[in-house]
């Protein structure tokens, strides 16, 4: 008999990534790491843009909407994570303009219920040659639609 993976929670928006807390994230008191949040919120957006076809391979000229910087990070932690396991990050788009991005994300429990941190990120995309601003594809608008919430 084979155990069945619980349902994956219903999001009105945005997308639960699976990420996993091991012994070496936790600072000397048992906590995760402040530092470790950001990294594993990374850690959820490469792997989401990947399976959109949009990744970093070592060619800065040929990584297209791969090359791009961080311009601000905020993060607010809620509850501390006390343990290794099984959490999630839940990413989302707040704003997608021509050339750089505003997303909002929540690190929380598996199933999605319990939020440890969120906070928020500003990507600017670069051109590789004179890192300066560019746009957007159109294949990555059109999958960064997707994680736009619903218009209210």
């Amino acid at each position: 008999m084979t155990a069945e993976a619980p349902p994956a929670p219903v999001l009105s928006y945005g997308r639960l990534i699976p990420v996993t807390v091991h012994f070496d994230d936790l600072d000397a008191l048992g906590l995760l790491h402040n530092a470790r949040y950001p990294l594993l919120v990374e850690r959820a957006w490469t792997e989401l843009w990947q399976e959109k076809g949009i990744s970093f391979e070592g060619d800065w000229a040929a990584a297209g909407d791969a090359c791009n910087a961080v311009r601000e990070l905020r993060i607010s932690y809620e509850a501390p994570v006390t343990r290794t396991g099984d959490y999630a990050v839940h990413l989302w788009l707040d704003r997608l303009g021509t050339t750089g991005l505003t997303y909002g994300f929540r690190f929380c429990s598996a199933d999605g219920t319990v939020t440890y941190a969120r906070g928020s990120r500003v990507l600017v995309r670069l051109d590789a040659g004179t890192l300066r601003p560019a746009p957007w594809s159109e294949m990555f608008r059109a999958a960064a639609r997707e994680l736009l919430p619903p218009a209210a």
